[in-house]
């Protein structure tokens, strides 16, 4: 999943391009809005959250939200796709470069006066990644979320709160702050609320300073934190040793998307509850030899 770091180096790749620049052709076949002209110029694109906005010089403004498994590359122009044309879903080409989205679930058009009307845009929370955003006042909206039963675990991706945390960020926050996921988002002291952004905070502005893009292959996803496998401490490891306590990493759906949830049960029981403790955390290999393999581990037996 695209982090608002990686998104933002994505804008930043897409400004060298596309910015100042006529616009040749646009492809978007599943377009809601109106139609971007050519030899039209585009003189903004930002990035907000999961978002890449782009505005021409006629006031249309293109906005894509990437989701889970959203990205924007950028090649030269005849140089072969990384990915195939089936999950296109936007392509804007100017002369010498073309720049294609792949698989943004939401590609929409809107003009200027009503950006303040747009029912996605005026939802978004504050973007951790950049310097000048209150953290404080990113505090606060955890501390005041309108449903305090909430499981902090599920709170971490509502974009509401802070745009641009990603499923991986959320693990490995918990991770750090030794927080329960299924712990209640009106269980958290000023403290620890202060934590967690603080946490975030620090995570996604380092990952943006070394995230990497090259032309013609997209984004890679830079984490980092304490984790020694690749960056990561608890993501994608279910089934093995957690290295602050040794606990085996176990993995859930959690959330309305049910997206998947790692965290360790030997050392993230701050502010646990004790519903928490289930007998279906099992990892979530969909591979039915998963599970022998899980139970033949030494530590498993």
């Amino acid at each position: 999943m695209p982090n608002a770091e990686a998104i933002q180096r994505a804008a930043s790749a897409l400004r060298t391009a596309l910015a100042g620049k006529p616009m040749v052709r646009l492809d978007a076949p599943r377009l809601v809005g109106p139609t971007p002209q050519a030899g039209r110029v585009l003189e903004l694109i930002e990035s907000h959250g999961q978002h890449v906005e782009m505005v021409w010089d006629d006031n249309v403004v293109l906005l894509t939200h990437l989701r889970r498994n959203g990205s924007w590359h950028v090649y030269r122009r005849g140089e072969p796709w990384r990915k195939p044309y089936q999950q296109m879903a936007v392509s804007i080409e100017v002369d010498g470069w073309v720049a294609v989205c792949f698989n943004a679930t939401n590609v929409e058009t809107y003009r200027l006066p009503d950006k303040r009307r747009h029912p996605g845009m005026g939802r978004l929370g504050p973007d951790l990644s950049q310097p000048e955003t209150d953290l404080g006042g990113v505090v606060n909206l955890l501390l005041s979320y309108h449903d305090g039963a909430a499981q902090i675990g599920e709170v971490l991706l509502d974009q509401r709160v802070m745009s641009g945390v990603g499923n991986v960020h959320r693990c490995e926050v918990l991770w750090a702050q030794e927080l329960s996921p299924f712990a209640r988002v009106d269980a958290l002291s000023e403290h620890g609320a202060a934590g967690i952004v603080n946490t975030t905070a620090s995570m996604l502005r380092t990952n943006l300073q070394r995230a990497n893009w090259r032309p013609g292959h997209g984004l890679r996803e830079v984490v980092g934190g304490r984790g020694g496998h690749g960056g990561v401490a608890v993501y994608g490891r279910n089934g093995q040793r957690c290295q602050r306590c040794g606990e085996t990493i176990s993995t859930r759906p959690l959330g309305q998307h049910g997206r998947s949830l790692y965290w360790c049960r030997g050392c993230q029981n701050h502010l646990s509850p004790q519903e928490a403790v289930r007998s279906d955390e099992t990892p979530m290999d969909p591979h039915p030899a998963a599970q022998a393999y899980l139970a033949s581990l030494p530590w498993n037996r």
